[in-house]
C-alpha cells in the first residue's frame, strides 16, 4: 500500500488567526481528503496566545503539526526545519499565511521549493495580498474573505455557510462544557471574555466594572460566565464581583475548544477584539465586540452580519500598534458603557423578534 501523500499548509498565528482560517482548512479537508494534511505553524509568543494545535487538535482537519520560532529564526533553526521538512516530502503547500511584502513570499517560495515543494498555492501576490476595500459601508475586506481568495484555485471556500466554520467538537468537549456550566441549572448565561493580550485593544478593567450592573438590569434572567486565561482570573473576579447576579468565573479552567462548546450554548458573547471572540462567531453565538482603531475596520471583525461592532475610527486608526504610544489608546477608551448597553439591547430586542417569528412548536397530547 503506498504511503499518503504529504499537504504541507503553512498558517502562522494563535488562537482567533487560526479560526478566521476555519473556512479554508475545511476547503483544504475536501479538496484533499486522501493526502496527510500537516500544519506549519509558528509557537506561541505570548503566555495569552493558545497555539493552533490547541483549536485544530481532534479536529480532523489537520493531521499532524510542524511547529517553529518566529522572530528569533537563524541559519541553525532553518536548516533543522528544512531537514524535517524534506524528509516529510512535501508535493504541495498551501499558503495561507497574512501579507508580509512581495519580498518575503518570494524569500518563502524560495525557501519551500528547495524544500522539495513542487506546488504552491495561495502565496499572496498582486491583488491577493490586499484587503478590498467598500467605500460604501467603510469596511475593509474580512482576512477570511481575504483568504478564501487566495485559495479560489481549489474552489469555493463557502464563508456564509455555518459548516465551513464548524470546528467539529468532540462528545467529550461538548461534555466538559456540560458538566462546568452544570452549577448553573440550566439558567440563561452571557459569556465575557474580557481579557486582551495586546494593551491596544484592552478596554480597560474599571469600564468592565462600570458595565457589570447595567448590563445585568438590561439582562436580569441571565448569568455571567467568564472566560479566558490562567492569567485572567484575577481580573475577571474583580470585575464579576460587580454582577449583581449569579456568575462563573472558568478562566484558565477550559481548553480554546472547550471554551467554544460553552460560548455555543451562551445566548450573547461580549469582548474586546480576541480570539474567543472569534471563536464566538465560529459557533454561532452573536457577539458584541469592543474595538480598537489599531487595525483598519473590518478586517477583524467577528465573521458575520448579526454582530454589533463598537469601532470608533479615529484619526490615527490603521496603527497595528500593540502599544499606544501617540494617542492614549483614545480610540477604544471613548467607546462607553452605555454604547455597549445600547448594542447589546439591540442583539436582544431582534432575537427576541425572531423567535417570536418561528412557528410555535405544536406538542399533542397522548392519550392513554
Amino acid at each position: 500500500m503506498s504511503k499518503p501523500n504529504n499537504i504541507l499548509i503553512y498558517r502562522i498565528g494563535s488562537l482567533g488567526d487560526t479560526v478566521v482560517a476555519l473556512p479554508c482548512f475545511h476547503l483544504i479537508a475536501r479538496r484533499f481528503p486522501d493526502s496527510r494534511r500537516i500544519l506549519l505553524t509558528n509557537l506561541p509568543v505570548h503566555a495569552k496566545a493558545p497555539a493552533a494545535a490547541s483549536v485544530l487538535e481532534n479536529s480532523g482537519l489537520v493531521d499532524g503539526f510542524v511547529d517553529y520560532s518566529v522572530g528569533k529564526r537563524n541559519i541553525f533553526q532553518l536548516t533543522k526545519l528544512w531537514w524535517r521538512l524534506r524528509r516529510l516530502r512535501v508535493s504541495t503547500l498551501v499558503y495561507l499565511v497574512p501579507p508580509r511584502g512581495e519580498s518575503a513570499a518570494k524569500r518563502d517560495e524560495k525557501f519551500f521549493r528547495s524544500c522539495g515543494v513542487k506546488e504552491i498555492i495561495g502565496t499572496p501576490f498582486g491583488e491577493l495580498a490586499h484587503h478590498a476595500y467598500d467605500p460604501v459601508t467603510n469596511r475593509y475586506e474580512a482576512e477570511a474573505s481575504r483568504l478564501a481568495r487566495c485559495l479560489a484555485p481549489l474552489g469555493d471556500a463557502h464563508l456564509h455557510d455555518p459548516a465551513s466554520w464548524d470546528l467539529r467538537l468532540t462528545s467529550q468537549e461538548q461534555a466538559r462544557a456540560a458538566s462546568v456550566l452544570r452549577p448553573l441549572k440550566g439558567e440563561p448565561f452571557l459569556v465575557l471574555g474580557i481579557a486582551s493580550k495586546m494593551s491596544a485593544t484592552d478596554w480597560g478593567v474599571e469600564n468592565w466594572k462600570r458595565l457589570m450592573p447595567m448590563l445585568q438590569r438590561e439582562f436580569p434572567e441571565h448569568a455571567a460566565v467568564f472566560i479566558g486565561a490562567k492569567q485572567d482570573r484575577a481580573v475577571c473576579d474583580q470585575v464579576a464581583a460587580r454582577w449583581p447576579g449569579r456568575w462563573m468565573n472558568l478562566s484558565g479552567e477550559l481548553s480554546p475548544r472547550e471554551s467554544a462548546a460553552v460560548i455555543r450554548q451562551g445566548d450573547l458573547f461580549l469582548g474586546p477584539d480576541s480570539g474567543p471572540m472569534h471563536l464566538a462567531a465560529s459557533v454561532g453565538t452573536v457577539c458584541v465586540a469592543i474595538f480598537s482603531a489599531r487595525n483598519r475596520p473590518g478586517l477583524w471583525f467577528p465573521f458575520g452580519n448579526d454582530h454589533q461592532i463598537l469601532y470608533h475610527q479615529t484619526e490615527c486608526f490603521g496603527c497595528n500598534l500593540e502599544v499606544c504610544s501617540i494617542a492614549m489608546k483614545k480610540c477604544i477608551l471613548s467607546v462607553s458603557a452605555e454604547e455597549v448597553i445600547a448594542a447589546a439591547r439591540q442583539t436582544k430586542a431582534r432575537h427576541m423578534a425572531m423567535a417570536r417569528s418561528q412557528p410555535a412548536e405544536v406538542v399533542e397530547a397522548s392519550t392513554s
